[in-house]
This record gives C-alpha cells, structure tokens and sequence, in this order.
C-alpha cells in the first residue's frame, strides 16, 4: 500500500480557512460558469474575468491593460484577441490619435457581464436558502473581514482582482 493510500481523505471541516475558502470559491465559479453555458456564453473562462472587471468602466489601452494585470503586453495582446474573436471586445481607434486602439466590450461582452452578475445572484439565492439566514450572514461578514485583513478590499474597490501566480 502507497503512502497517499493510508490516509484517510481529508474532511472539509479538517482544511485551513484559506483552503476552505479557496475550495467554495472553486465551486462557486464552477456552478457560475455552468449558468452562464447554459445562456450560451460557454466560450468564457474564469481567466477572462480579469480582463473584463477593467472594461466595465474604461476603455483602456492594451498596454495599460498589460500593466493592470501585472503581464507583458504580449499576454494581453493574446487575451484581446481570443476575445475579440469570440466577439466580447473590439478595439477602437483613439480619438486624439488614430495609431492607438482601446479595447472596449461589445455589446455581447456587456451581455456577459449582465448574465455573469444575474448568475452571482441565483447562486446567492440558492446558498441562502441551503443555510440559516443568520449563519449564511455571519459568514458573510467573517470573510469579509478576513478579506480586509489579508489586504484584499482595497483591490476590490479598484477593480483590481489579479490571478494567482
């Protein structure tokens, strides 16, 4: 018998906080994306997330897109392009200056984010209604405060969500 076989599974209740959360964000992300296949935005993953929460409210161009991302241009350039082509963005000539381009969600990328958020709330609804309300809000406002703690709600209120490395 193998070292990984004689140990038990561990248990959900047994893991760390950060795993834990890790985990339900994991499945959270899963249950939003299989929602949202089923709208027809298949196509979208998770990593494409991160371009969009900086196209919400701008138009930036791909190097600042590049440098909000904390990646080469070359990555973005790369991200752009498999969204353009998949139709969620296009680029669009600056006003003041013809040789550079914005990037900007079309109208299917705005219909993303609207099925995206509608998606968040369904699955909040459902997860409200598998726990106690005041249990399901004590939650809430512990990870909230773990969130603040750990330095992550100064990023959130940025838009500035970057993947892990």
């Amino acid at each position: 018998m193998d070292a990984v076989s004689m140990h038990a599974s561990p248990h959900p209740s047994d893991l760390d906080i950060g795993s834990l959360s890790l985990f339900v964000g994991f499945a959270a992300t899963h249950a939003i994306q299989e929602d949202l296949a089923s709208q027809g935005f298949g196509d979208l993953r998770t990593s494409h997330g991160y371009v969009f929460q900086h196209l919400i409210d701008a138009q930036p161009t791909v190097s600042d897109l590049a440098a909000r991302l904390d990646m080469t241009q070359q990555g973005a350039s790369k991200a752009i392009a498999e969204l353009e082509r998949l139709g969620y963005v296009e680029r669009t000539p600056s006003a003041h200056d013809a040789r550079i381009r914005h990037v900007a969600l079309t109208r299917r990328g705005r219909q993303a984010v609207s099925a995206a958020r509608q998606a968040r709330e369904r699955l909040e609804a459902s997860l409200r209604q598998r726990c106690d309300a005041t249990a399901f809000e004590t939650a809430r406002t512990v990870l909230v405060d773990l969130l603040d703690g750990l330095g992550g709600t100064a990023a959130i209120h940025r838009r500035d969500i970057k993947p892990p490395r």
